[in-house]
């Protein structure tokens, strides 16, 4: 199964970004908790450059939280600020202003030293489909004024979101890169959400997120299908054909599928991380 998947709107969004950096004091990288290295556009680094930045973990509730500290660490070594949230129920998403005014303490005091009148810090906000960029800002906002769906591709295009007196934001289209060098991200990206499961083969990705979970979470995965020790010792297909007769599907493994990918994508086999900081 090959994954590609770069509508025009994003190439588009890609100028507009650059272009717009120098409009804010700092940028909003929000990834996905669960695979916070393949939910990070590697275009983004060379388009923000020197800007200051922190790194979101969006959907932390959802993700290994044990894999979450580390991945926090890493991020933290390599020079950006980093923060675990949950924007659905917008759970530590108030540590974003103080960390940005952190961030930007240097700059903030040369305009005081200035006579500058106070203003609200500038934010771009910046990530591929699906990471719940737009939860985020509506969290900040307080309002429903970004375009929320779980099908990526909802924001086509760029718009000011006015949070208060502190924070004002520059919500972005999700920007994917053109093409997925390794295969292994695009299938950790699909299986959870945020490729179009139109351009996917299901069957093919419940076998990648069988595979995985019976590598890493064998327990979680048992416990939700009701598989023995034996069981669960089975390779994928064969698993994928025993969940299907045990929930009653006959031969209908397409079914299975799909209920298996989006129980995974909705936390019904538990907390999951796709990417591991031991790998990097």
């Amino acid at each position: 199964m090959t994954i590609q998947w770069f509508p025009g709107h994003m190439a588009k969004a890609r100028r507009e970004v650059s272009e717009k950096l120098k409009l804010v004091d700092i940028v909003l990288e929000i990834v996905d908790a669960r695979l916070p290295i393949s939910s990070r556009n590697p275009m983004l680094d060379s388009l923000i450059q020197q800007k200051p930045r922190i790194i979101l973990l969006n959907k932390a509730d959802l993700a290994d939280p044990i894999e979450t500290s580390k991945w926090q660490r890493y991020f933290e070594s390599q020079g950006h600020a980093c923060l675990n949230i949950n924007a659905n129920e917008g759970k530590g998403i108030k540590k974003i202003v103080p960390k940005a005014k952190e961030i930007l303490a240097e700059k903030i005091e040369r305009q005081r030293a200035r006579g500058m009148k106070p203003r609200p810090i500038r934010a771009m906000c910046i990530g591929i489909p699906n990471v719940g960029k737009s939860t985020l800002l509506n969290r900040l906002a307080k309002k429903n004024m970004a375009k929320t769906g779980n099908t990526p591709g909802v924001t086509k295009g760029q718009q000011w979101l006015k949070t208060g007196n502190e924070l004002e934001l520059l919500d972005t289209p999700g920007i994917l890169w053109p093409k997925f060098e390794d295969q292994e991200i695009g299938r950790k990206l699909a299986l959870t959400g945020a490729i179009k499961d139109t351009l996917l083969h299901m069957d093919d990705l419940a076998l990648f997120g069988l595979a995985y979970f019976k590598e890493h979470y064998s327990a979680q995965l048992g416990k939700r299908y009701q598989l023995s020790e034996e069981e669960l010792e089975l390779t994928p297909v064969d698993i994928l054909l025993l969940i299907t007769k045990k929930r009653g599907f006959q031969d209908d493994f397409d079914r299975a599928s799909i209920m298996v990918v989006q129980e995974i994508r909705d936390g019904r086999l538990g907390q999951y991380t796709l990417d591991r900081v031991e790998d990097m």
